[in-house]
């Protein structure tokens, strides 16, 4: 079953997030990974959550959703996304 990675992504430096931004695709695509959104407009319609850049990634599963998010090419590009960003990351299971 299809597996999410949901960020919620506050950009407070601009130039180490798209350092971080040019790096992670290759690591994403490399664990089966592919994006469904990538930042965009966003329309709050309920809730009081401030959104800011949302980004969905769609995995195969859990287990290669983890494996990306573990792996020690992801690790290193968290400093990198810290460095330049405040984040939330959801992990969601699909529908079977």
């Amino acid at each position: 079953m299809a597996a999410y990675l949901i960020a919620n992504i506050e950009v407070t430096d601009a130039h180490a997030f798209q350092e971080y931004r040019d790096k992670v695709p290759a690591v994403i695509a490399a664990h089966g990974g592919r994006y469904l959104v990538r930042g965009g407009a966003v329309e709050r319609l309920e809730g009081d959550t401030a959104l800011q850049r949302v980004v969905v990634l769609e995995f195969p599963d859990m287990a290669k959703l983890r494996a990306f998010y573990d792996s020690p090419e992801y690790q290193q590009l968290i400093a990198l996304r810290k460095k330049g960003s405040r984040a939330q990351l959801f992990a969601v299971e699909g529908i079977a």
